[in-house]
């Protein structure tokens, strides 16, 4: 079959054998596959991956739409039996860690891992489950109280759909505000009903609530600079550099700082059946799958928010 690879040489599409499933695995047929940056990370170099890219994936597996959990755990271990699969010790993650993702005409999965989707879902909202599911963990750990001031870093793939799931739940916040560098992604925030300013413009501090989703490194000293002492950040970036920080400020401050990173499938997908979120003003393009190597190319262009690719 056809597949986009993360090679030693780059991302390239190649003819790779058709997967071949173990027990308690299925083959699904992919419909489509989004690219995230942690796509982008990967060819960068991020976790050493090689192999076949793409987590995002809507798929067709015995006559229905599904997606797939990323997390493929054991199911047996310590971690697993305390429920957290996503962080069991020998697992593989799709596309990402020793297993093949879904950039490709076919995938294998664990059927366990395996999410019908109601028929009220489109297509193109799909592709967004797996990012969304994400953007809605970010407040698990750290949910805002009333009258607190959040402020959202980032106006990237993710940090849209963050700042989404915050606006869902924006109600008696005394502040929440987005920041980024983009006039027209930050427009669809401020149409959500969250503030929104440039962070060239931006001055404020004192926030309760940070949550980093710039993609950078230097996000996390962003966040260390506007959060109040004894406030939250959320780290939602990944990238495949090192971020050179004093952590000075967050000892002095007693600031909690939070990593966030994989969500609760099911939840995202009873938002987006009920409205909660719209997720498709993120789409930017869709390409076949004889041009996944242009779509990757596109996906990492500034500007550009989410890109899918269809094998069929």
């Amino acid at each position: 079959m056809k597949a986009l690879q993360c090679t030693e040489n780059g991302v390239v599409l190649a003819d790779v054998p058709d997967p071949a499933p173990a027990p308690g695995e299925v083959i699904v047929k992919v419909l489509s596959a989004g690219i995230c940056n942690t796509d982008q990370e990967l060819a960068r170099g991020y976790m050493g991956f090689r192999g076949v890219l793409g987590h995002e994936v809507l798929g067709l597996h015995a006559g229905k739409r599904v997606v797939m959990e990323i997390n493929c755990a054991c199911g047996s271990c310590a971690t697993c039996r305390a429920g957290g699969r996503n962080h069991c010790p020998t697992r593989t993650v799709l596309g990402i860690l020793g297993r093949d993702g879904g950039i490709a005409e076919f995938v294998r999965i664990p059927e366990e891992n395996l999410h019908v989707l109601p028929d009220v879902i489109p297509d193109e909202s799909a592709a967004f489950i797996e990012p969304l599911a994400a953007a809605l963990h970010a407040f698990d750990e750290a949910a805002p109280r009333p009258g607190d001031r959040v402020c959202l870093l980032g106006d990237g793939k993710l940090g849209l759909l963050t700042g989404l799931a915050l606006a869902a739940r924006r109600g008696d916040l005394g502040r929440a505000v987005a920041v980024g560098r983009h006039r027209d992604k930050l427009a669809i925030l401020e149409a959500a009903g969250l503030d929104v300013a440039l962070e060239s413009d931006f001055s404020e501090a004192g926030f309760d609530l940070v949550v980093e989703a710039t993609g950078q490194p230097a996000g996390l000293a962003r966040a260390l600079a506007i959060v109040k002492p004894r406030g939250t950040i959320i780290l939602k970036s990944t990238y495949a550099g090192v971020a050179n920080i004093d952590l000075a400020p967050a000892v002095i401050n007693e600031n909690k700082i939070i990593g966030s990173r994989c969500g609760d499938f099911q939840r995202a997908i009873d938002v987006l059946a009920r409205g909660g979120v719209d997720p498709r003003p993120l789409l930017s393009a869709r390409y076949p799958l004889a041009d996944a190597a242009r779509a990757f190319a596109r996906a990492a262009e500034p500007g550009v928010l989410k890109v899918l690719v269809l094998p069929s």
